[in-house]
């Protein structure tokens, strides 16, 4: 029997090896869901302009762009229902395993398509696997370390996420600095790293205690339609309505800003090479300030409670929104101030990682996990394209300023979150 997963450790050398050995499976796989998760997003537009053929002016192309990430986000959100499922059912470290392979295996193929819908196929089941490990993670760690930590494990897992982000960024400038011209494609091969995880979790991360207690003991594993049963239904409800609103807001902002700001790059007359490095720069910073954003956010919830924490927070990150696009902007000032800002409110989605967990019983963790959180991706995906639609050609400010009204929407919805978590 391991060491009892809750237990009050009041230093990092009280803990066991298997709490060790859960956090380090779970911190890496939130560092590499980063690098995969804008990949893309960096290379969108000149990709896109290549897999069709045309040019940048084409229409066409910011249309299959944001169907191409809305393809991603839906399989974000069926990853997390469906990952979060087999968690449950086979337990936290063999989905984890599972999550990890899917996401690095069909991120590195995404370098050979040839079409736009081979790229989207791509892209969509890499995200099942990214959607999945966000919710399997989550779980792993709530069940391994002390209830006491968690607006902290909160920070770190979030900031595992940020690293990641970080070094795709910084890879994807190293290669623009070495690749030749329309090469972009060859940064999703940077995916397949993670695959290498997978061997070290199945060799040395066991189940949690809690899990394998519940499963054996339980004489019927409940089913999905539990969520939306009873006292349970309620906290479904609230809070994926919170995290629909929420992440409908930021990933239009991740997605377009950048956009956005290659276009105003490309009509000061800059080379390719430095327009993908400073736009790799830019995210790099917004990521670094997120990072000081994660530990903001865990401090606000062991101060204010995390319903509360996430209200303000929302409000920030609305409101630094349209403080960078309410008015037309030059590029400088957008990539090394305004959407830096930004990223300084982005921990609040930080908090739903070990805010969620404890909502759900043990058996419908993962799944609860998993459908709250990434249902959000399925109303991200539409406003993806939908928002789109508001922007023209090279001029996304309608659309960015629409996604602060989203994130306003999340503030004012979560003050019906519930305030008190169930125990194991």
């Amino acid at each position: 029997m391991h060491p009892s997963p809750t237990r009050e450790a009041a230093r990092l050398s009280d803990l066991s090896p298997l709490q060790w050995k859960s956090g380090i499976a779970a911190w890496l796989g939130w560092l590499f869901d980063g690098l995969e998760l804008h990949l893309y997003t960096l290379v969108a537009t000149p990709l896109v302009i290549q897999l069709l053929h045309t040019a940048g002016t084409d229409p066409a192309v910011q249309e299959k762009s944001a169907y191409i990430q809305a393809a991603f986000l839906v399989g974000w959100a069926v990853g997390g229902a469906f990952f979060g499922r087999l968690g449950d059912k086979l337990g936290r470290s063999r989905a984890l395993a599972l999550t990890v392979l899917t996401y690095a295996l069909c991120t590195g193929l995404c370098a050979f398509s040839q079409t736009w819908w081979q790229l989207m196929l791509f892209r969509f089941i890499a995200a099942l696997g990214i959607g999945g490990e966000w919710a399997v993670g989550a779980c792993l760690l709530t069940e391994t370390w002390p209830r006491a930590w968690r607006p902290w494990l909160a920070a770190m897992l979030q900031t595992g996420v940020n690293l990641g982000i970080i070094l795709g960024a910084v890879l994807v400038g190293l290669l623009s600095l070495i690749l030749p011209p329309n090469s972009e494609r060859w940064v999703f091969l940077l995916g397949v790293i993670p695959a290498l995880l997978v061997f070290w979790i199945r060799r040395h991360v066991p189940e949690p205690e809690a899990w394998a207690q519940a499963e054996h003991q339980a004489a019927a594993k409940p089913g999905v339609r539990e969520l939306f049963r009873g006292t349970i239904l309620a906290t479904t409800l609230r809070t994926a309505t919170v995290c629909a609103l929420g992440l409908s807001g930021w990933w239009l902002f991740l997605f377009w800003q950048s956009q956005h700001l290659r276009k105003l790059l490309g009509d000061t007359g800059r080379p390719a090479g430095e327009i993908l490095r400073i736009v790799s720069l830019s995210f790099l910073l917004v990521n670094v300030t997120s990072i000081v954003g994660n530990f903001f956010g865990g401090w606000l919830a062991r101060w204010l409670g995390n319903p509360r924490a996430i209200l303000l927070l929302f409000l920030g990150l609305g409101a630094s929104i349209v403080g960078a696009f309410i008015v037309p902007r030059p590029p400088d000032a957008l990539a090394w101030f305004w959407c830096p800002l930004v990223g300084l409110f982005a921990g609040v989605f930080g908090l739903f990682t070990m805010y969620l967990p404890p909502l759900f019983p043990v058996l419908l963790r993962t799944t609860g996990t998993g459908f709250c959180y990434n249902i959000g991706r399925i109303a991200a995906a539409a406003a993806s394209v939908i928002f789109g639609w508001l922007a023209p050609v090279g001029d996304f400010r309608t659309a960015l300023l629409a996604s602060s009204l989203l994130l306003f929407g999340a503030a004012v919805a979560s003050w019906w979150l519930p305030t008190n978590i169930a125990e194991d």
